[in-house]
């Protein structure tokens, strides 16, 4: 295996870190700004719509699909360094249209979505034209155990009828529609009841109830708590095959998880260097802090932690590129228990290196802690996880 990065990968880079450092950094606070002004934390602020002109312009555009046809062709394993770049500011993956979501309904429209789908939902994402949100989980029932969902989407003639209720449907605020879990077959095998299909969000019956407050913020386009009601939408708004929706789930979730952890790792660097930074000019008890043992055992784990936790993600794409991402669910299952945990780590040392200017939002340290935590949660739990590579590797064994 070879994890150096090619020519055009180099030159990708370095245009990505120029943007970040021209556009992308500096928007930071001017985007908070044009939100708090608004009154409306779910505002798209116009900062944000002119870096994703100039990004499109360039054609830093959807460089996260692998398919050519749609994206910029690039492999797992090239893409991992440019999206660790996006990143380090909570504003770059939706600088490049390379943001969750999206990037998960794109990847699974493109691969399962009939031509008419494609040309009516999946080229204004593309395009960047409009948003879109993943409805899956419920409140009633066990995110971890998706097999006992209820929501249920019943064929009547020529229309799909939705009943149900869910939560967590990120970014449904402002989206233009939705791809929606649900059982189709009560009776079916536990991963043969679901699948997957589109609605709307101004179809009669989806009723957007609020974005739920996670750790005191609601911004973007919310958390949210969906209910549907008599929801009817055409037939023809079936994804991939019916009762195909654990398959979809699946393949959807195999790059989603891996971005999360990319991204991760570029948070983890970022909050890293505003540590050693501040250690090297932090003044107290006579010294810079960075001279004293414990500060030192901080920044020495991170790096330790942080590099460790990058090529076994690199290994990963590695993998998922030659084998595919069936073959390499192991490996994906163990970034996503390592990744969000290191970055917990460094996270919660940085915060402490800066004392009481680490739990403001004077830095982006804090905000990062907030967003941070989720993925220990998001796209199935440490636990889980840890369950099934269990699992795979006492079967290996047995």
């Amino acid at each position: 295996m070879d994890f150096e990065t090619s020519d055009k990968v180099k030159l990708l880079q370095e245009q990505i870190e120029r943007f970040m450092v021209k556009y992308v950094y500096p928007a930071e606070a001017v985007a908070k700004q044009e939100i708090e002004a608004s009154g409306d934390p779910h505002h798209e602020p116009k900062v944000m719509l002119d870096i994703r002109a100039k990004t499109r312009e360039l054609g830093l555009w959807n460089l996260f699909l692998p398919d050519p046809e749609h994206g910029a062709g690039l492999t797992n394993l090239e893409y991992s360094p440019l999206c660790e770049i996006m990143g380090r500011s909570p504003l770059g993956a939706r600088a490049f249209n390379c943001n969750a979501p999206d990037t998960g309904n794109m990847e699974i429209m493109a691969e399962f979505g009939t031509p008419e789908q494609k040309e009516k939902w999946l080229q204004p994402l593309l395009d960047g034209e409009i948003r879109s949100c993943f409805s899956m989980t419920e409140p009633e029932v066990s995110g971890a155990d998706p097999t006992g969902l209820q929501t249920r989407a019943v064929r009547d003639g020529d229309e799909w009828v939705i009943n149900g209720h869910k939560w967590f449907t990120s970014g449904a605020i402002g989206a233009r529609f939705a791809i929606v879990m649900v059982v189709t077959d009560p009776d079916a095998a536990p991963h043969q009841r679901a699948s997957q299909i589109i609605v709307p969000t101004d179809t009669p019956g989806f009723n957007l109830i609020r974005a739920i407050s996670v750790m005191g913020s609601t911004h973007g386009g919310g958390h949210c708590e969906i209910r549907y009601d008599d929801c009817r939408v055409p037939v023809e708004n079936l994804l991939g095959p019916e009762h195909g929706g654990f398959m979809i789930a699946q393949a959807r979730l195999g790059p989603g998880r891996i971005h999360h952890c990319m991204r991760a790792i570029g948070m983890a660097e970022r909050a890293f260097e505003i540590m050693c930074r501040y250690a090297n000019t932090r003044v107290a008890f006579g010294g810079p802090i960075g001279e004293k043992q414990f500060v030192q055992e901080w920044i020495a784990t991170s790096r330790m932690e942080i590099d460790q936790a990058r090529l076994l993600t690199l290994y990963t794409a590695w993998k998922m590129d030659i084998y595919g991402k069936q073959v390499a669910r192991q490996e994906i299952s163990m970034i996503k228990v390592v990744v969000p945990n290191m970055l917990m780590n460094v996270l919660d040392r940085a915060i402490q290196c800066l004392g009481s200017l680490g739990i403001s939002d004077d830095t982006p340290v804090a905000a990062m802690w907030r967003e941070g935590r989720s993925l220990r949660i998001a796209d199935g739990p440490d636990e889980v996880h840890k369950m099934v590579i269990a699992r795979r590797e006492l079967k290996r064994f047995a």
